[in-house]
C-alpha cells in the first residue's frame, strides 16, 4: 500500500508540475518583492509603529537574507528561505517609506494650522495651471453665475508672521472665488488668504476630497476672495523641460484635433481616448461608458499605449531597422507619450511595462510579465507608496493580474467545451474547422472574450468595493466595441505620428477616426438605454472583497486529486457569497423600518425617507452654496445605500436650496414621480427656476404633478400634507416661503414634521390649524434661523428630536448656546448637519427611535 501511495503521489506531483513556491521563485521572484512592500504600507497604515523598530527589524531580516544566501549549506532550502527573508526585508522597507512620506518638517505649513481658518499672507510658486471650475454639467449653474471659480497646486516658500517672512515648505491647494486668466505654473505669487484645514465629507458615500489629497501630502486649502488678493511677483520665463512638455502638449493636441470644430461631439472623446484628457467629454456620453463598465476605454493604459507601441514597431520595421533600433525607438516614444498624457497610474504602469519590453529586446533576454508587472507596482509604490488606496490603482493592477492569470485558462476552457459541443443532435462531436464555422468570427473572437472575462475577474471585487456595483455584462460589451477602439486608436495614432511629415493624409485619417468616434458614442449610449449593465449593491465591507479574490485564487491554482471536491468547495463557497450579497441587496431594498436621512448639503435641503416595504421618497434637493449637490452628494448617497429608485420626489417650493439639484437626480436616478403644491406652479420668484425646473424635467419625460392632501405609496407609513390648504392659499399677501409645502410622516404611532422654510405667520397659523399638532421628531423651519422662528411653534410641537440643515453661516450665527436662543428645552435632541453631517432617524417597527450621525 505504501509503494502504491508514493506511486499515486509521485503521479499528483507530475500532474501539477512545479509547486508553488518553485514556480513563483524561478520565473517571478518580484512577486515576493511586491507582496511584502504592499503589506509593509497596509500593516503600518493600520497600526504606524515608530520608524526606528523598522529600521531595526530591516538590518536583522536583511543580515539574515546575506546569511543565508551565501551559506552553502543551506542551498537545498535556500532559494524559499531568501525568498521569504526579501519578502520580511520589503514589509519593513514598505512600513518605513509609508512613514517618511507621511512625515512632514518642521517648517511645513500644516503644522501652522490647528482645526480652525486662520487668515495668512504667503508666497510660493504656481506648480499646475489655474483650472476654470464652471460646473458645465451643473443645470443650475446659470442661476449662479458669479460662481465659477479657479483653482491651482502652489507651493508655499514663504508665509508672514508678527516677526516678518519666515520660510515654510509645503503643498497646497488654492480656489479662487473667480476665474483667474493670467496666472500660470512657475509664477511666484504672493496671497492674502485664509488657511484651513480640508473637511472629511459629512455625508454617506460622497467623494472624500481631505483623504485624496492626503494621500499626496496636500493638508491645507487656500482660499482667497477674488483675484485681488494675488500679486504677481516674478513670472520667470518657463524652463527648457516645461516649454518642451507644453509644445509636445500643444503639437499633439493639434494633430488630432486641430481641424474639428469645437462643438463636434467626437472631438471630447478622440481627446479622452488616445490624449487622456477628458474634460471635454459631454456628462451624458460619460455617464454611458460607467453605466456599461466601458470607461477603461477612456482611462490610457496597457491597450492604448500597446497599440501606439505596435504602430511604432510596424513603422521601424517597414523602415528596415532592427529589432533593438526599433526597441529603442519604441521606449523613446513612450516617453515622449508620457510628456504629452496626464501621469495617472494605469498609463506610468504600461509605460513600464513597454520599457521593460524594450530592454528585453534590447539585452535578448525573455520577460516574465507577472515579474514585469510586479517591478511596475514596486516602483510607483516606492514613489508614492499611498498610491496603494487609490481606486484606480487597485482597480489597475488587479485588472491586469486577472488578465495575465486567468486568460489562458478560460480561453482553453471555453474552447473545449465550445468544440466538444455536438453539430446536430445524434451527430459527430465538431472539429476545429465547424468550430470555426458555428462560432464566428473563429477563436480571436473567443480569446478576446476570454480576456474580457479574465479582466473582469480581476477587477469586479474593486469595483464593488469602491463603487458598489457589479458589471456582469461587461465581457460582452468589450467583445461588441473592443475593434471600433482598436480602428479608432489606430487611426488616431497614426494621425498625429503623420501630421508633420504627411499634414494632407493625416487629415484624411481624421475623417473615419471622427465618424467611428460618433458611432462609437451611439453604440454605448445605446447598450446604457437597455439599463442591464448595473447591479447596483450599495455599500459592502472588505471581507466579503477578501472572499470572493479566495475564491477565485482558490478555483485557479489549487489542486485536489478528486475533481469533485475542488468543485464542491468553490460551489459552495461561491453560492455564499452571492446569497450574502443577494441578502444585503433585498435587505436595502425591503425594509422594516422607516429610515429618514437629513443630508448635509449646507444651507439648503435634501431628506430621503425610505419608508417600510419598497418605497423611497425624496423631500427636495437643492443648497444655496454648494453646488450640483445633485451629482456630489444625494446621487453618491443613494448609491451607497443601493437604490437606484425614488418612487416620489416632493417639492416644498421654488427657492433654488430646494430645488437646484433635483435635475442631476433624475439624470442619475429612476424618479417615478415629481411633485409640487399650487403655489409652485402659480407663482414662481423673479428668475424663474420653478418654470426652468419644468422645463428640464420635461426633457427627461417627467412631469411635475400636483400633490394631494394624503400621499398614497401602498405602504404601512402615511404621509399627509398639512400645509398649505386652499383657505391660505388664496391670500395674497404670504411670502413665498409661507407658501412651503410642510409635510407629516406617521409610522408606528411616530410622527415626523418636515416644515420646510416657513415663518412666524404660517407657524402660528399651523398651530391655529391643528392644536393638538405634536411630532417627534421635527424639521426645524427655515434652515433654523430664529429671525423667522416662533417662540411658541417648537415648544408646543414638544418633539424628541430637532434636526436643522443649515450651513457655516447660519450655524455661528445660531452660537453655541443654540438650545436656548431657538427655545428648545434642554432635555431634547438637537442635531445640526454643520457640526454632525448627514443625520439619520430610523424609526422601528415597534415605534422606537433612533438617531445616527455620520460626523462622530
Amino acid at each position: 500500500m505504501d509503494d502504491i501511495r508514493r506511486k499515486l503521489e509521485l503521479i499528483d506531483r507530475q500532474l501539477t508540475g512545479p509547486n508553488f513556491h518553485e514556480r513563483v521563485i524561478s520565473t517571478c521572484p518580484l512577486v515576493f518583492v511586491a507582496t511584502g512592500l504592499i503589506a509593509g504600507i497596509l500593516i503600518q497604515d493600520a497600526s504606524i509603529l515608530s520608524v526606528s523598530i523598522w529600521i531595526i527589524l530591516l538590518v536583522l531580516t536583511a543580515a539574515a537574507t546575506v546569511f543565508v544566501f551565501v551559506m552553502p549549506q543551506f542551498s537545498p532550502a535556500g532559494r524559499y528561505v531568501t525568498a521569504y527573508l526579501a519578502l520580511a526585508c520589503f514589509v519593513c522597507l514598505g512600513a518605513i517609506r509609508l512613514s517618511s512620506f507621511h512625515q512632514p518638517e518642521p517648517n511645513n505649513i500644516r503644522n501652522f494650522i490647528a482645526d480652525e481658518p486662520k487668515l495668512a499672507a504667503i508666497r510660493g510658486a504656481v506648480v499646475t495651471e489655474p483650472y476654470i471650475n464652471k460646473y458645465p454639467d451643473w443645470e443650475f449653474a446659470r442661476f449662479k453665475p458669479s460662481d465659477a471659480t479657479s483653482s491651482f497646486y502652489l507651493k508655499v516658500a514663504e508665509a508672514e508672521t508678527i516677526a516678518g517672512w519666515t520660510r515654510v515648505r509645503g503643498t497646497v491647494r488654492v480656489q479662487v472665488g473667480e476665474p483667474v486668466l493670467d496666472l500660470k505654473a512657475s509664477d511666484r505669487i504672493q496671497a492674502y488668504c485664509r488657511l484651513d484645514r480640508f473637511r472629511p465629507p459629512t455625508n454617506p458615500g460622497q467623494f472624500d476630497v481631505a483623504a485624496y489629497l492626503a494621500r499626496r501630502n496636500i493638508f491645507v486649502g487656500v482660499y482667497i476672495e477674488s483675484r485681488d488678493g494675488i500679486k504677481i511677483l516674478q513670472s520667470p520665463p518657463a524652463g527648457s523641460l516645461v516649454k518642451l512638455k507644453t509644445r509636445i502638449r500643444q503639437a499633439a493636441s493639434s494633430a488630432l484635433v486641430g481641424d474639428m470644430p469645437q462643438e463636434d461631439t467626437s472631438r471630447g472623446l478622440l481627446e479622452a481616448l488616445l490624449l487622456g484628457y477628458r474634460r471635454d467629454i459631454d456628462s451624458d456620453t460619460y455617464r454611458a461608458f460607467r453605466k456599461t463598465g466601458l470607461l477603461h476605454f477612456i482611462s490610457l493604459s496597457g491597450m492604448h499605449l500597446g497599440i501606439l507601441v505596435g504602430i511604432i514597431w510596424w513603422l521601424c520595421r517597414i523602415a528596415g531597422l532592427m529589432k533593438p533600433a526599433r526597441a529603442a525607438v519604441c521606449a523613446a516614444a513612450v516617453a515622449v507619450f508620457l510628456l504629452v498624457v496626464p501621469l495617472r497610474a494605469p498609463t506610468l504602469r504600461a509605460a513600464i511595462i513597454c520599457w521593460v519590453f524594450c530592454a528585453s529586446i534590447f539585452f535578448r533576454r525573455r520577460s516574465n510579465p507577472i515579474n514585469t508587472l510586479s517591478l511596475a507596482a514596486i516602483i510607483l509604490l516606492l514613489i508614492r507608496p499611498t498610491q496603494l488606496f487609490e481606486a484606480g490603482w487597485q482597480l489597475s493592477f488587479a485588472a491586469v493580474l486577472g488578465l495575465l492569470l486567468f486568460t489562458e485558462r478560460l480561453h482553453f476552457f471555453l474552447y473545449e467545451k465550445i468544440s466538444g459541443l455536438r453539430w446536430r443532435k445524434g451527430g459527430p462531436k465538431t472539429t476545429v474547422v465547424s468550430y470555426r464555422i458555428s462560432s464566428r468570427p473563429g477563436p480571436y473572437s473567443l480569446r478576446l472574450f476570454s480576456a474580457g472575462v479574465a479582466a473582469w475577474i480581476g477587477g469586479a471585487g474593486i469595483l464593488l468595493y469602491h463603487f458598489y456595483t457589479i458589471n456582469p455584462l461587461v465581457s460582452i460589451w468589450t467583445l461588441l466595441v473592443f475593434p471600433l477602439v482598436s480602428v479608432i486608436l489606430t487611426l488616431g495614432f497614426l494621425k498625429m505620428i503623420l501630421f508633420f511629415p504627411l499634414p494632407t493624409l493625416s487629415r484624411l485619417l481624421g475623417i473615419p477616426a471622427a465618424f467611428l468616434s460618433d458611432i462609437l458614442v451611439r453604440i454605448v449610449k445605446v447598450i446604457a438605454n437597455f439599463d442591464i449593465s448595473q447591479i447596483l449593491v450599495g455599500r459592502v465591507s472588505l471581507m466579503p472583497v477578501v472572499l470572493y479574490y479566495c475564491i477565485i485564487l482558490f478555483t485557479g491554482y489549487v489542486y485536489f486529486r478528486r475533481p469533485i471536491i475542488k468543485k464542491a468547495i468553490c460551489a459552495f463557497l461561491m453560492c455564499s457569497l452571492i446569497i450574502y450579497l443577494g441578502a444585503l441587496k433585498w435587505q436595502r431594498t425591503h425594509r422594516d423600518d422607516l429610515v429618514l436621512t437629513c443630508l448635509d448639503v449646507g444651507h439648503g435641503q435634501a431628506i430621503l425617507a425610505r419608508l417600510p416595504g419598497k418605497a423611497n421618497v425624496l423631500f427636495d434637493a437643492g443648497s444655496l452654496y454648494a453646488n450640483d449637490i445633485g451629482t456630489r452628494i444625494v446621487s453618491p448617497y443613494l448609491d451607497y445605500i443601493g437604490i437606484r429608485k425614488i418612487d416620489a420626489l416632493i417639492i416644498s417650493h421654488n427657492d433654488t436650496d430646494h430645488i437646484n439639484g433635483i435635475p442631476e437626480i433624475v439624470e442619475n436616478c429612476d424618479v417615478r414621480s415629481v411633485y409640487a403644491n399650487d403655489a409652485f406652479f402659480d407663482r414662481t420668484d423673479v428668475w424663474g427656476t420653478a418654470e426652468f425646473l419644468n422645463d428640464s424635467l420635461a426633457e427627461k419625460g417627467l412631469e411635475i404633478k400636483r400633490i394631494e392632501n394624503v400621499l398614497d405609496l401602498n405602504g404601512t407609513a402615511n404621509i399627509e400634507m398639512l400645509w398649505l390648504n386652499e383657505q391660505i392659499y388664496s391670500n395674497q399677501d404670504l411670502s413665498d416661503n409661507d407658501r412651503s409645502q410642510v409635510s407629516l410622516i406617521e409610522f408606528a404611532g411616530t410622527k415626523i414634521l418636515l416644515c420646510s422654510d416657513i415663518e412666524k405667520f404660517a407657524q402660528r397659523e399651523l398651530l391655529r390649524l391643528r392644536p393638538d399638532l405634536k411630532a417627534d421628531v421635527v424639521i426645524v423651519p427655515h434652515h433654523g434661523s430664529t429671525s423667522t422662528l416662533d417662540v411658541d411653534f417648537l415648544e408646543q410641537l414638544d418633539a424628541d428630536v430637532l434636526i436643522c440643515s443649515c450651513g457655516r453661516r447660519q450655524y455661528e450665527r445660531m452660537g453655541r448656546d443654540t438650545k436656548s436662543v431657538m427655545y428648545v428645552p434642554a432635555e431634547n435632541k438637537l442635531l445640526c448637519t454643520f457640526e454632525d453631517g448627514a443625520i439619520a432617524v430610523i424609526v422601528e417597527k415597534n415605534g422606537m427611535i433612533k438617531t445616527h450621525v455620520f460626523m462622530k
